[in-house]
């Protein structure tokens, strides 16, 4: 099969394989008929046919060491990994994820937001690995915050310090608003694992908002999730 050109330098390198997948692959992928259909699709089923197309099967067995972990890395496994990370997690994202084990749709008009974290990305772009430390962080707008019981709150993550500039940075130009609080946050290993596990009890516990602009709003109390941050860290 004759293969598509890349639109960047092939290496076998964990900035080659995040930048491909977030800025090539994952707009691609939105175009494949499983995405434009607007119904639930497997992402990882498409993100293997969209690969084929520009790799050969002996560059995607390629290897290299990564950075933090110093361990080795294949590049047709690590560019699903960061497909499914910016599919999930990036402001960018045209999928919403649906909760379940790799199953995601295309979002609609209303559901797409202008929000942009060029600061976490660019920490990310220069640490990426599976194993990234960082903070998982909880916010809201006092407008919209309960004394009692559950309420809006978003729970993301950051590898900055400054969390409150990863915040702030995700409210500009987005149509929020007021400024939002920031309610608590936590530094932890593995950061993109905790946030994933932390996402996963909520929303099976029906607390997912599926309304709000993005994935990460939740019906919660900043009790719930430090006991469910106890939890997983125990």
């Amino acid at each position: 099969m004759l293969l598509k050109p890349l639109p960047i330098s092939f290496e076998a390198t964990a900035s080659f394989c995040y930048r491909f997948a977030r800025y090539h692959l994952l707009p691609e992928i939105a175009q494949e008929p499983e995405a434009v259909s607007g119904e639930p699709f497997r992402l990882v089923n498409v993100t293997t046919r969209v690969i084929s197309r520009y790799l050969t099967d002996k560059q995607l067995a390629m290897t290299y060491i990564s950075r933090d972990a110093g361990k080795p890395r294949e590049v047709g496994a690590e560019l699903k990994f960061f497909v499914a990370l910016r599919a999930k997690r990036g402001e960018e994202s045209p999928f919403v994820w649906l909760g379940q084990t790799g199953m995601y749709r295309l979002k609609s008009d209303s559901e797409i937001t202008e929000e942009v974290a060029e600061d976490e990305d660019q920490i990310v772009e220069d640490l990426v690995d599976s194993e990234v430390n960082g903070w998982i962080y909880a916010f809201t707008f006092p407008a919209i915050k309960r004394d009692n019981g559950p309420y809006p709150i978003k729970i993301g993550l950051t590898t900055a310090a400054d969390v409150e500039g990863r915040v702030y940075s995700q409210c500009r130009g987005s149509g929020f608003f007021e400024k939002p609080e920031i309610l608590d946050r936590w530094q932890v290993r593995r950061v993109a694992q905790v946030e994933d596990a932390i996402h996963a009890v909520l929303k099976a516990r029906g607390r997912w908002k599926e309304d709000a602009p993005g994935y990460e709003w939740f019906d919660t109390t900043v009790d719930e999730v430090r006991t469910i941050l106890r939890f997983i860290s125990a």
